[in-house]
C-alpha cells in the first residue's frame, strides 16, 4: 500500500514512516517544504502526483500558548482548518483514507469521567482546540472512509515533549514544580505508529481515542516516574494550575480518554505508559544505567 504522512518532521509523523516502511508499505513522508497544507494548489499537485491509498495527517499547528497570540490565530486556522480541508478534499476525489490525528482538547476537561470516542459534547477552552476540532468536522463532512484518533501527552524521539523538558530541568535544578490538577495519561508515538498502521490496513473507520494503558495519572506523578527511571534526585514539587500560572491557553483539567473502541473493534492496545517511558529513555540514551 502506499500511504502519504504529513509533518513527517514531527514526532508522530517521523515513527508512523518508520513503521510503514517496516511492514513493506510505500511511505512517503512530506512536511511542509515538500507541501503546503495551507495551499490547495500545491496539495493537489502533490498528492494527485503520489497517488496514494491512504493519507496519515499528522501536520498540525501545536505550539498551544503561542495559538492564542492575536497574530498566529489566522494562521493556526490556515493550518489546522483550512489544511485539513484541502487534504480531505484531494483524498475525496482519490477515494483513498484519511488517517486525523486529532486531540482531548476538543473537550471542555471538566468532569472526572474518561470522555468517549463518539461524545460530541465538544467545547474546546483553546484556539488550539477550536482549531483541531473544526479539522475534526472538516474530515468527517468530507469523507466517508476516515479515521478520527484523538490523542493526548504525546512524546517522541523526534521533538519536543514534557519528558525532555523535565529531564533538562531536573539535570539543572534539585526540584521542579509541577501541576498534579491535570489528569491523563502519556502516548508514546513509538507504539502509537503501530496503531495507526495497524487502522490503515483495516476500514473500521470511526473515531478512536488512543494513548498508552497503565491507567491515569497527573503531570506530577508523570514526572516523578520519569525521574525515577531516569536515575535522577529531583524533587517534583505538587503545585495547581492556578498556582503554576504562566499558560496563556487554558487546559483542560480531565484529559482521560476512553480506549475501549479500540479493542471493540479488534484492534491491539498500546503497552502501558511505565513500560513506554522505559523504552524511550533507553531510546535517546537516558536510562539510569
Amino acid at each position: 500500500m502506499k500511504v502519504l504522512v504529513t509533518g513527517v518532521k514531527g514526532q508522530l509523523g517521523f515513527d508512523v514512516v518508520n513503521e510503514l516502511n517496516k511492514r513493506g508499505h510505500v511511505a512517503v513522508g512530506l512536511d511542509v517544504t515538500e507541501m503546503d497544507i495551507t495551499d490547495a494548489e500545491s496539495v493537489l499537485k502533490v498528492i494527485g502526483e503520489v497517488a496514494p491509498q491512504a493519507v496519515v495527517h499528522c501536520a498540525a499547528w501545536t505550539a498551544v500558548d503561542a495559538a492564542e497570540e492575536k497574530e498566529n490565530v489566522s494562521k493556526v486556522h490556515k493550518v489546522n482548518v483550512v489544511g485539513t480541508q484541502n487534504i480531505a478534499n484531494e483524498c475525496k476525489k482519490l477515494g483513498c483514507k484519511l488517517l486525523y490525528l486529532s486531540t482531548d482538547y476538543v473537550f471542555d476537561g471538566k468532569g472526572n469521567e474518561p470522555w468517549k470516542p463518539d461524545c460530541k459534547n465538544f467545547k474546546p477552552l483553546n484556539v488550539y482546540g477550536q482549531t483541531k476540532l473544526e479539522g475534526e468536522f472538516a474530515v468527517a463532512n468530507t469523507i466517508d472512509n476516515y479515521f478520527i484518533i484523538r490523542i493526548a501527552w504525546v512524546f517522541g524521539k523526534n521533538g519536543n515533549n514534557f519528558i525532555k523538558t523535565m529531564l533538562k530541568a531536573g539535570k539543572k535544578y534539585d526540584s521542579v514544580r509541577v501541576v498534579s490538577d491535570q489528569i491523563g495519561t502519556p502516548t508514546y508515538t513509538y507504539d502509537l505508529a503501530r496503531l495507526l498502521v495497524d487502522m490503515v490496513e483495516s476500514d473500521k473507520y470511526g473515531y478512536y481515542h488512543a494513548t498508552n494503558e497503565g491507567g491515569y495519572v497527573s503531570w506530577y506523578e508523570f514526572a516523578k516516574e520519569i525521574f525515577k527511571q531516569a536515575g535522577y534526585e529531583t524533587n517534583v514539587i505538587s503545585v495547581t494550575t492556578a498556582e503554576y500560572g504562566l499558560s496563556k491557553a487554558a487546559r483542560p483539567f480531565n484529559s482521560r480518554l476512553d480506549k475501549s473502541k479500540l479493542k471493540e473493534n479488534g484492534f491491539k492496545p498500546l503497552p502501558t505508559w511505565k513500560d513506554a517511558l522505559a523504552r524511550y529513555l533507553k531510546e535517546i540514551n537516558y536510562g539510569a544505567d
